[in-house]
């Protein structure tokens, strides 16, 4: 009887190129499996809610794996035996048994995303912020998101040449929220999303705080649907995947 078990993981991607395995590069899917499959002894085979991006991390993720028979030791003490095997920008906090139709990246009904920027020198945000220099009109910002929302193509903010079938996406939230007078960031939440999209959309509103761009020319970024003609994408640093929700009778 084969049995599905949900990992839930958090992670640093500083040192990774993103989730999904690559020919000589290092990313967490490998690193991920690579661990199951020692400890198990036996091939392990991890599917990812999702795709993240070179260097970003994500604070709460979700992956599933398959087993025929039932794992020999219990669940905790492979959570504990994995932490002590993985390195140290990679937890496990949970893994735990689900029907075996459930899928960690098709099940999952939103994502949420956190883009930290810092308006001043700080030594403590150097790695997870993104130093911004110029004042910025959150205000104005802000209805810029509540005006994405009303759209449904993001082809604007999505990386060129992608696989995939459809621009479209769900945003059901979109807002820049103050953290201090020092930083702030910038939260979304969709159904799915474009490779690339959450950083080409908050330097796209960073071009709007900074009055380099209007309301109105955000506006017509998204209805031309061309990459070119939205802002540069920030760093990959200071983005956070921050939660994935499921189903409640997941």
């Amino acid at each position: 009887m084969i049995m599905r078990y949900f990992v839930h993981l958090a992670y640093n991607g500083k040192n990774y190129c993103g989730w999904q395995i690559q020919d000589q590069a290092p990313t967490l899917q490998s690193e991920l499996e690579h661990a199951f499959s020692v400890l198990l002894k036996t091939p392990v085979s991890l599917t990812g809610a999702g795709r993240t991006d070179t260097g970003v991390h994500a604070k709460n993720f979700y992956a599933h794996f398959d087993m025929p028979d039932a794992i020999y030791m219990s669940l905790e003490q492979l959570t504990y035996k994995l932490n002590a095997f993985l390195p140290q920008d990679i937890v496990i906090y949970r893994i735990f048994p689900v029907k075996e139709e459930a899928h960690a990246r098709f099940d999952a009904i939103s994502r949420t995303y956190r883009y930290y920027v810092s308006l001043k020198k700080n030594p403590f945000h150097n790695e997870f912020y993104y130093r911004y220099y110029l004042p910025l009109d959150i205000e104005t910002m802000n209805r810029c998101c509540q005006k994405m929302m009303q759209y449904t193509d993001f082809t604007s903010f999505s990386k060129l040449h992608t696989q995939t079938k459809t621009n479209n996406c769900t945003i059901y939230h979109a807002q820049w929220v103050r953290i201090d007078d020092e930083s702030l960031y910038f939260e979304i939440t969709a159904n799915r999303f474009l490779r690339n999209m959450v950083r080409a959309i908050v330097g796209t509103l960073l071009d709007v705080g900074s009055g380099k761009i209007t309301e109105e020319d955000f506006c017509r970024i998204i209805e031309q649907k061309n990459r070119c003609s939205a802002g540069t994408s920030v760093p990959a640093n200071a983005l956070f995947l921050e939660e994935i929700k499921y189903p409640e009778d997941f």
